[in-house]
């Protein structure tokens, strides 16, 4: 491919050569950490096969099996990268007729790992390509699918190989979506991420608000209403005091609540899936006060 190009264009080979390479991209995300072997020994299999690639490490800190928390992290991420970059998943990643190995092709980017969900809340309702991996592993050990297979198949990605030369179509399991319930005058979801600095995510998206909220006044409620909140802010210094919560639309496009520079989830005493609940007035004003102390 790059030769064939390299015959097209008569100036600076060199550089465009130099510039394709650099291009190639194989993203990591996985629940092993960084104190173990696993992730250096599966970047030094993918440099022995493809010296020129740039590996980048999305995240190893993923709490184990937590297929949800990683699918946020890569959902939010994967669209920044280049079309065409590879992504190998190494979360939950044995084999099971249940849970078979998979590639899976979205937005002209490539997902490599096991169909344990975890695809299904990455694309959401995206059209996707995907296939069942046909591909044999070079070692008798089927501990470490990562390294022993799935590098395999993103080199063969990596040198142009097509879907069907990695195996045979596949639907993947039917999609699981955490949605939120509402009505007309209210709004029920949940917290279904907390980052590194303990702000709380939920899966109310900032479209569904504005479309029930219609321009009236509302109040969030934390905790079945032990903390309210009654105004959406723009950043989280919008706020002067840590005793104050912020709520907030990420980048992410959903509801965020938060405190200014110090941790929401423990102070507030909320985990993943704990309730968050908006109702909206039509006439009552709601008080504007939402101190957490």
């Amino acid at each position: 491919m790059i030769f064939v190009i390299l015959q097209l264009c008569d100036f600076e080979p060199f550089f465009l050569t130099l510039f394709l390479l650099t291009m190639a991209i194989i993203t990591l995300t996985s629940d092993w950490g960084l104190s173990d072997y696993y992730a250096p020994a599966v970047k030094g299999a993918i440099y022995s096969a493809l010296p020129d690639v740039n590996v980048v490490d999305i995240t190893h800190n993923i709490e184990p099996f937590d297929v949800r928390s990683a699918a946020f992290i890569v959902k939010n991420c994967y669209k920044n990268f280049p079309k065409g970059t590879i992504h190998i998943l190494a979360i939950d990643t044995e084999e099971s007729v249940k849970n078979p190995h998979v590639v899976v092709k979205v937005n002209d980017h490539y997902f490599i790992g096991t169909d344990n969900y975890i695809f299904s809340l990455i694309i959401d309702q995206d059209p996707y390509e995907a296939v069942i991996i046909d591909i044999m592993q070079d070692t008798d050990y089927f501990t470490f699918s990562t390294r022993d297979r799935f590098v395999k198949v993103a080199v063969m990605l990596y040198n142009n190989a097509t879907l069907s030369d990695i195996g045979k179509p596949y639907v993947l399991k039917e999609r699981i979506e955490i949605k939120p319930t509402y009505d007309a005058n209210s709004i029920h979801g949940l917290v279904n991420y907390i980052d590194s600095y303990e702000n709380l995510v939920t899966n109310i998206p900032q479209s569904l608000f504005e479309r029930i909220r219609a321009g009236r006044k509302f109040s969030i409620k934390l905790n079945y209403g032990f903390y309210k909140i009654n105004a959406i802010r723009n950043c989280y210094q919008e706020v002067p005091e840590p005793s104050i919560l912020v709520a907030l639309f990420g980048t992410h496009g959903f509801l965020e609540i938060a405190l200014n520079q110090a941790k929401a989830a423990s102070l507030l005493g909320m985990d993943r899936d704990s309730p968050v609940d908006i109702y909206f007035e039509d006439e009552k004003t709601v008080s504007n006060s939402h101190t957490l102390f």
